[in-house]
Order: structure tokens, then C-alpha cells, then sequence
């Protein structure tokens, strides 16, 4: 086997998902995560469709991911006063089955955490190539050499800068921002999430997202990014007061463009992207779904070519390229459809979420977003399992 040692930048969904299976196949990952922990809450993710399942199925956790899912809830679009204006079934937002977040990265994280090395609280600052592997240094760590690089570490990818140039040449930018946050249970409607929008902004339990020019900020700043919400959410009618207030005593808040990363390759030399750092869409993209099934297809090609990562990484781009592009193409709208422009956009939204909402319409929207989860065929390499 060749190029064992693997550095993983990123331990929320796919790195450690990666480094399940590299384990399996008798790899030895190393995951570096710049937080001091793992994050947890976090909004819940869905699984949906036969290559979700199966990934889950094969990974032997998708018993435990139903028995930590969350109740799945109807989305109900209210006005001013409360009163429902439109609602769309759980079945339309849940997928077949979800999660919170922060427990799929605490299952994950327990799935690998015997024989994978972690290192909390640290970065990476530089990769250098040399015939046989990659020189890393870290902000705190001293300087180790890997075989192989991978980042996993979301939209802003560190690695990705690193290895392939500063984000700005790859992002998207779609005119909104989202920010997610934990609220208490009295602000909560069991078996709703329910969304009050205004022309360009949208507030709900735990959510809200704003249309906004590209802002200038500190990704590390959560008070400045507090801010920020706050100022866009300023003067909201039903409970945003109540919320925005909640937000501020938040731990787990979380802050974004609804942007996607477009490249024209996911690889370069010994390093390889993975999950939305490579193909990341904010918003209804599938992103943990994704993640799982393009983590599985990496480890799975190293496997295959004895961790020849010229051959492993030409098979894993060639594999997932259209499906990652697939799964962008249906996040496209989702700020606008949460938070239409005008007063006549929000009804029109209404309209259309009261159209989804029958029997008629629903089943083909959601054969869109399952098709688009299903579009990858999945190879089969137990033959590799040690």
C-alpha cells in the first residue's frame, strides 16, 4: 500500500466519514480541526434516497442515526400576527431521515476517534510538495510530512487556499446570508418551524436570513457577525425581538454567504477536496448526504489503487464531478424562497409552498431533490476491507 499517512483538514461530516473508511482499508488519518472542539447543535440534516441510505447502511451507523433523529416538522409560513399563511409537509424539508448536525459529527466522531489521530485547536498555514509527500505546518504543531492532504474544511477551505488559489475566484455569492442559532423551548412550536418573512429577510426559531450586498467581516468574530443579523433583522414584526434576543445568549450560532464553491478540479498533485470545500453549496444543496457519499468514493479509490493517488484521485473526480454539480444546481434558489424581495414575491412564495403542499405536487418536487441525491452509482469495494 502506498501513500498510508493522510492529513484531513476538517472534522465536522466528511473528514471524519473519510477517515472511517481509510481506516478500514488500512490507512492511518490524522484529522486537524481549528475549533477547540466539536461543534454541537447546529441546524438538522437530511438523508434521502437509495445512495444516502446505502452509505449509511455500509458505514453501520444508519441504526443509530435513526435513533438519534429529530421529529421531523412541517414548515409553516405565517404573517405579522402569527396566523399560518401557508404551510409545506415534513416530508417535503425532512428527507427520509435527519439529524442535528452536532449529533451526526458526535456519532462520527465516536465511530473514529480509536484509531484516528485528532488534533483540536490547530490549522494548517502552508503545504509544500516534494516527490514523495507533502510538508505541513501548523499555527501551534510543529511541521510533519504526509503522503496526502485532504481538505474537508468546508466553504472557506483553508486547504483549498492553500492548494489552489484565495477563495474569492471560487465562490458564488448569491445575495443572501444565513445565520443559525439555539433558542429555547418557549420559543419553539413542536412540530413547526414556523418562518415570518418581510421583503429581503426571514426569521424563525433558530434561523434567519437576509438579502445583503457581500459584507466585509471576520469569520471569527461571532459578536461582530451577532451584529450583523441583528442590524438586518432590526425592526421585524411577530417575534424577532424575542428571537434576535435569544440569538445573543446563543453558544452554537453559525453565520454564511448562501454561496457555492465552483472549480474546475477537486484535485492538484497530493491533494484532494472533499465535501463543500471542493463543491459546497450553503443552503439545500445535500451537503451532508454528499458528504458522506464523495467521502466514501475517495477513501473507497485509494483503496482500489493501492494508494496510488494519481489514478485514485483521476477515478474520484471522474465519479462524483456531476453528481457534486447536481446536488448544486438545487440550491440555487433557496434565499430567495426564504426570503423573497417584495411583499408581492412573499405571496407568490405562499402560493407556491400551498401548491407543494398537495398530494399532486409534492411527490414530483420530491423525486427533484431525491434524484438528485440517487444520481451517482455506487461502487462496491469490500474487497479492500482489512
Amino acid at each position: 500500500m502506498h501513500n498510508e499517512n493522510i492529513l484531513i483538514s476538517g472534522a465536522g461530516i466528511a473528514g471524519p466519514a473519510l477517515a472511517h473508511w481509510l481506516r478500514r482499508y488500512g490507512f492511518r488519518p490524522t484529522i486537524v480541526e481549528r475549533a477547540p472542539a466539536l461543534r454541537e447543535g447546529g441546524q438538522a440534516v437530511d438523508f434521502r434516497g437509495t445512495a444516502h441510505l446505502t452509505v449509511l447502511r455500509r458505514m453501520g451507523i444508519l441504526d443509530e442515526v435513526r435513533r438519534r433523529q429529530t421529529e421531523r416538522t412541517k414548515m409553516v409560513a405565517i404573517d405579522a400576527a402569527g396566523r399560518p399563511r401557508a404551510t409545506l409537509p415534513a416530508e417535503f424539508a425532512g428527507g427520509e431521515v435527519e439529524i442535528l448536525r452536532g449529533d451526526l459529527a458526535a456519532l462520527l466522531h465516536d465511530l473514529t476517534r480509536d484509531d484516528t489521530e485528532y488534533v483540536f485547536g490547530d490549522w494548517i498555514t502552508s503545504l509544500t510538495e516534494t516527490a514523495d509527500g507533502v510538508r505541513v505546518t501548523f499555527d501551534k504543531a510543529p511541521p510533519r510530512t504526509f503522503d496526502l492532504v485532504v481538505g474537508a474544511d468546508g466553504l472557506h477551505s483553508g486547504v483549498r487556499a492553500l492548494a489552489f488559489g484565495p477563495e474569492e475566484r471560487f465562490r458564488r455569492f448569491l445575495g443572501y446570508y444565513i445565520a443559525g442559532f439555539g433558542v429555547p423551548e418557549r420559543l419553539q412550536t413542536p412540530g413547526e418551524v414556523r418562518m415570518y418573512s418581510e421583503p429581503g429577510r426571514m426569521i424563525s426559531p433558530g434561523l434567519a436570513v437576509f438579502a445583503s450586498a457581500e459584507l466585509n467581516y471576520d469569520r471569527h468574530d461571532t459578536a461582530q457577525q451577532k451584529k450583523l443579523v441583528a442590524d438586518a433583522c432590526h425592526g421585524m414584526g411577530w417575534r424577532a425581538p424575542e428571537i434576535l434576543e435569544a440569538m445573543w445568549a446563543a453558544p452554537d450560532f453559525y453565520f454564511d454567504p448562501i454561496a457555492q464553491i465552483h472549480i474546475d478540479r477537486f484535485t492538484t498533485g497530493r491533494v484532494a477536496l472533499l465535501g463543500d470545500a471542493g463543491y459546497g453549496a450553503t443552503l439545500g444543496g445535500l451537503g451532508a448526504g454528499q458528504a458522506l457519499v464523495t467521502a466514501y468514493v475517495l477513501a473507497g479509490e485509494l483503496a482500489a489503487a493501492g494508494g496510488d493517488h494519481r489514478a485514485a484521485f483521476a477515478r474520484y473526480e471522474h465519479q462524483i464531478k456531476d453528481y457534486a454539480r447536481g446536488c448544486q444546481k438545487i440550491s440555487g434558489n433557496a434565499g430567495p424562497f426564504m426570503a423573497p424581495a417584495t411583499p408581492a414575491k412573499i405571496r407568490q412564495r405562499n402560493l407556491m409552498y400551498r401548491l407543494l403542499s398537495l398530494p399532486a405536487m409534492a411527490k414530483p418536487m420530491n423525486k427533484i431533490t431525491t434524484k438528485a441525491a440517487n444520481a451517482i452509482r455506487l461502487a462496491d469495494y469490500s474487497r479492500f476491507l482489512r
